[in-house]
């Protein structure tokens, strides 16, 4: 009989090892972001207001990131400073704030910080 009983509590003890890896197998596989959709922009007709109502499939902060590489590397310029392009930011948000109708590029232009 503890013979019986202690195979029994072995196939128990199988049973809940495979349950446990399986429950663990789909629990990793449910976490993997499903693939989406590709989603081009072109920056040059980004508008203040979408920048501001942040209506854009990313932040104003990436946009900002962006802007930056591409008028540093227009102008050859490798060195990156923090604190100028958080300026610049906050610069550009008051700006697009009170002028909602033009592009981002635009109001760098007018802002002086697109040369």
């Amino acid at each position: 009989m503890t013979n019986l009983l202690e195979e029994a509590i072995s196939c128990m003890k199988v049973t809940v090892k495979l349950r446990l890896l399986l429950t663990s197998a789909l629990l990793m596989f449910v976490q993997i972001p499903a693939p989406q959709a590709q989603v081009t922009v072109d920056v040059v007709k980004i508008t203040c207001e979408q920048l501001s109502m942040e209506e854009l499939p990313f932040s104003s902060r990436d946009v900002i990131f962006w802007l930056s590489g591409y008028y540093h590397r227009e102008h050859n310029n490798t060195v990156i400073e923090p604190g100028a392009i958080k300026r610049d930011a906050n610069s550009l948000n008051r700006y697009c704030y009170e002028h909602g109708e033009i592009t981002v590029m635009d109001a760098l232009k007018n802002m002086g910080l697109g040369k």
